[in-house]
């Protein structure tokens, strides 16, 4: 086996005992082996690295600087072991990190998205499709969260889910409102007419019966932008399925304020329900909405003028 390969397992095994999970950049790294393996590359350079992350040539920069960090971070690990390994720097390329601009989805775009999955050609994808769309409304959930779950996850007597492993290795519960219940209870009762023994213990199934992959949802996902007719408000703003996320945490802080309620208060139970780590990571939502944030200066305004 290639050197490089070998370091690259023990690598992964030894993050991944550190609680890391490392899915894109295992795929990552191991296309970085195989373009070492062409070249007949043993030595990670920083001339290798840079070669390999600015393919193909129409790559964005972002794309760049993110191949750069996943092959820089295990430069270091090969440097220990390889005194001839050159540390990828990360000033390499210059390039300042930003948040796509999100698209904030209204009701009636959300119901035509899910009416748009009636016309997928398979009744399994239907239902699926529009059951993810809907569930992702109702709760903020992200979409790995939600292609993860297994049927053991989703307890549809007392209305609850659980998130197992998140994106920062925690778990949670989220509890569902009756209606979001009733739809998912509905979609296991079909699920069981379609596949009675499946061979995985996925709750959401593909056409084929198997798990929903994350890229197979989005390109869905896309599709069901295009049937619905929803057409992006700006080059750098285009409805993604991250989105719905985005839009329930908006709508939620929305309705706080309108209400005049404590949104301070209760910003760390959003941000539990959401699996953020910290409030401020929640509180970030308020950038994406201009009515948001003209509720939250009126708020202030008010605090300011009390005498």
């Amino acid at each position: 086996m290639n050197p490089l390969a070998t370091a690259l397992e023990d690598y992964l095994a030894l993050r991944r005992s550190m609680g890391f999970k490392l899915r894109r950049a295992e795929k990552l790294l191991g296309q970085f082996i195989e373009y070492c393996g062409t070249v007949e590359a043993e030595v990670v350079t920083i001339e290798l690295a840079l070669r390999w992350a600015t393919l193909p040539r129409e790559a964005s920069p972002s794309w760049v600087c993110h191949r750069l960090g996943v092959v820089r971070a295990f430069s270091r690990y090969l440097a220990l072991l390889d005194a001839r390994t050159e540390v990828v720097p990360t000033n390499l390329v210059p390039h300042r990190p930003s948040r796509a601009t999100p698209f904030l989805h209204t009701h009636e775009q959300v119901q035509a998205l899910m009416a748009a999955a009636g016309s997928l050609p398979s009744p399994v994808r239907q239902a699926t499709y529009e059951t993810i769309v809907g569930l992702l409304w109702a709760t903020g959930m992200r979409v790995g969260e939600a292609l993860h779950l297994d049927s053991a996850d989703v307890d549809l007597v007392n209305g609850m889910l659980t998130i197992r492993e998140t994106k920062f290795g925690k778990s949670r519960e989220l509890p569902l409102h009756e209606t979001t219940t009733a739809v998912l209870r509905t979609y296991a009762r079909r699920r069981l007419q379609w596949f009675p023994q499946p061979d995985t213990e996925a709750f959401f199934l593909s056409a084929a019966g198997t798990r929903v992959l994350y890229c197979n949802f989005h390109l869905g996902f896309q599709e069901l932008v295009r049937r619905a007719g929803i057409e992006p408000r700006s080059t750098s703003c285009r409805p993604r399925p991250h989105d719905l996320r985005h839009s329930f945490a908006v709508r939620t802080l929305t309705n706080w304020y309108r209400d005049r309620l404590d949104v301070e208060a209760r910003l760390p139970k959003l941000s539990t329900y959401l699996g953020h780590v910290h409030p401020a990571h929640t509180f970030w939502y308020l950038s994406g909405a201009p009515e948001l944030l003209a509720l939250a200066a009126q708020r202030l305004e008010a605090s300011v003028s009390e005498p």
